[in-house]
């Protein structure tokens, strides 16, 4: 099997051994676009870019599979030429995000809700594991199921558990129809709407609540996706203003690669915290007096800015609606030390031990990225 290998991936199995063999931490990297997430960025950088390229994409069948290393940008850009996407619509925080990047953070964007994550288009990969051995799970096809949950692992994982090298990604059609509609109203009244939308068959793909200066007032985004009778009936019942299709598409854009000025005009000494709760969680209180959070994903995803010192008292706000609370991004006056947990929300015995037998099963010696998600990637 060896001598059909791409020279490439030969050339990660020897250093990753090498690496195995004298305890050498290494960093997996691809267009760096995400290294502001991370408990600590350690060890010998591992550049992923010189494997790139679609390795074969069948339109009719919905597939592609591609090596880690691809730029996103230039995967998109294939599939928009036969009118198909990644319907989970994936930030790329940059331009030099790859492929593998893209399923190794598991980040979604703003039509996650709608039609799910990346981990549910991962039909197969390949991966390298810490001791140098390439894996195979899943396949190319969705009835295909072997080794299906284990793809699915390395969505979110952050190179904590294997190094990525050809990747088989369910894609879908593009919709035919579109329009994005504008509310003025307060967060809570935001959330009372997309309650009373959830419980109609409505083609509703995103949504979007922000602060409108000072006050409670905002303004609600939402984007309609589907059949052109179904986006059109939504239209008719939904009331609001009807978006300018370049002005949404800017909008939905800022929203995705977090360049809204609500993003932008952070105060530097705060921290950017991502809450993902139930999402019919009402407004909760503001760490800060004047400050509503942004909501997406129908209110399930919420970003609050705070200093680190709130960590604790936001991880105890989420969980006690049944939810968590992270630190997304620490601003750039934030400071953290090599020590600091990054707020992480602290797993729980029974998960923490899951976390840790899977890190012993796929990479014994901690060489991969250790320390991104916390103490438990070291163990």
């Amino acid at each position: 099997m060896a001598a059909s290998l791409p020279p490439t991936v030969l050339d990660w199995q020897e250093r990753v051994r090498s690496a195995h063999a004298h305890k050498t931490p290494l960093r997996i990297r691809g267009g760096g676009s995400k290294d502001f997430y991370g408990a600590r960025l350690g060890g010998e950088v591992f550049d992923t870019r010189s494997y790139s390229g679609i390795i074969s994409y069948e339109p009719s069948e919905l597939v592609v599979t591609v090596r880690s290393g691809t730029p996103l940008a230039a995967l998109e850009q294939a599939l928009a030429e036969c009118g198909q996407c990644l319907a989970f619509d994936p930030p790329h925080f940059g331009p030099g995000a790859t492929v593998g990047g893209m399923v190794a953070a598991g980040l979604s964007g703003p039509s996650r809700a709608a039609v799910g994550a990346v981990r549910d288009y991962i039909l197969g990969l390949e991966l390298i594991n810490g001791q140098g051995e390439l894996l195979r799970f899943g396949g190319q096809v969705m009835k295909n199921v072997a080794g299906y949950d284990v793809s699915r692992l390395m969505a979110g994982a952050w190179g904590t558990l294997g190094l990525l090298t050809d990747i088989s990604l369910k894609v879908l059609p593009m919709q035919r129809a579109q329009a994005t509609l504008y509310y003025e109203c307060t967060a809570q009244q935001a959330l009372d709407k997309l309650s009373a939308w959830r419980a109609k068959p409505l083609p509703i793909n995103a949504s979007l609540w922000q602060q409108s200066g000072e006050g409670e007032q905002g303004h609600l985004l939402v984007r309609l996706r589907g059949a052109v009778a179904a986006v059109q009936s939504a239209l008719d019942g939904m009331g609001g203003t009807m978006l300018d299709h370049g002005q949404a598409d800017v909008a939905w854009l800022a929203c995705r690669e977090q360049q809204l000025p609500w993003f932008s005009d952070m105060d530097p000494s705060h921290a950017l915290w991502r809450l993902s709760l139930p999402a019919t969680t009402p407004v909760l209180p503001c760490t800060e007096a004047g400050l509503q959070p942004l909501m997406e994903w129908g209110g399930a995803l919420r970003w609050v800015q705070a200093p680190m010192q709130h960590a604790q008292a936001l991880q105890a706000l989420a969980a006690s609606v049944g939810g968590s609370a992270v630190c997304f991004r620490p601003g750039p006056q934030v400071g953290l030390a090599a020590s600091d947990d990054f707020g992480f929300t602290p797993a729980s015995p029974a998960l923490r031990q899951v976390q840790q037998r899977l890190k012993q099963a796929f990479d014994p010696h901690g060489i991969f990225n250790p320390g991104r998600l916390g103490d438990w990637a070291l163990s």
